[in-house]
């Protein structure tokens, strides 16, 4: 089964790459990488150049996909061929948000949620903090894979914690 995993990833966290590859080793048939937009909210082309820059960054790792999208992220997933939906959570407050949009995607969509809570020392990272950082010229680097680190994190042996988040 091939799991969706959305969010608006702007920008790509190392949390988002810990949910990623951890979702890769419960989904071996691989994991779509939705940004999902709002036309009413977000400008398409800002969904396009998250998408660019995340296809860049999983370039040749095997069973990553990237794909932009809007309306429900259900029929997202359905049309990327995709059973259930991965998601991720930080805190007490992120995972009850999480529960009722599961319920919400299980009720209007059928489709299940898997939710992984992030490793302790990621919990603090989220793309808005990481966006707050960066606009008050803060380096950011140490919150954001590089490309080696994506390849690494998603083709590790399955029992081994990637030293990128340790």
């Amino acid at each position: 089964m091939k799991a969706f995993f959305a969010g608006s990833f702007n920008p790509f966290t190392k949390g988002h790459l810990d949910i990623l590859a951890r979702g890769l080793r419960l989904f071996p048939e691989g994991v779509v990488i939705g940004i999902g937009f709002n036309e009413h909210k977000t400008d398409p082309a800002s969904a396009d150049a998250v998408a660019s820059e995340l296809r860049e960054l999983f370039d040749g790792v095997k069973g990553v996909e990237v794909a932009p999208y809007s309306g429900l992220t259900v029929d997202a997933a359905r049309a990327a061929g995709a059973g259930v939906l991965l998601r991720g959570f930080r805190n007490a407050i992120d995972a009850e948000y999480e529960r009722t949009l599961a319920d919400a995607n299980r009720l209007v969509g059928g489709m299940d949620t898997v939710l992984l809570p992030s490793r302790p020392e990621l919990s603090p990272v989220s793309s808005s903090l990481v966006r707050e950082l960066r606009n008050n010229g803060r380096d950011t680097s140490r919150f954001i894979p590089t490309q080696e680190e994506c390849r690494r994190a998603c083709c590790a042996d399955s029992s081994a914690i990637p030293d990128i988040f340790i």
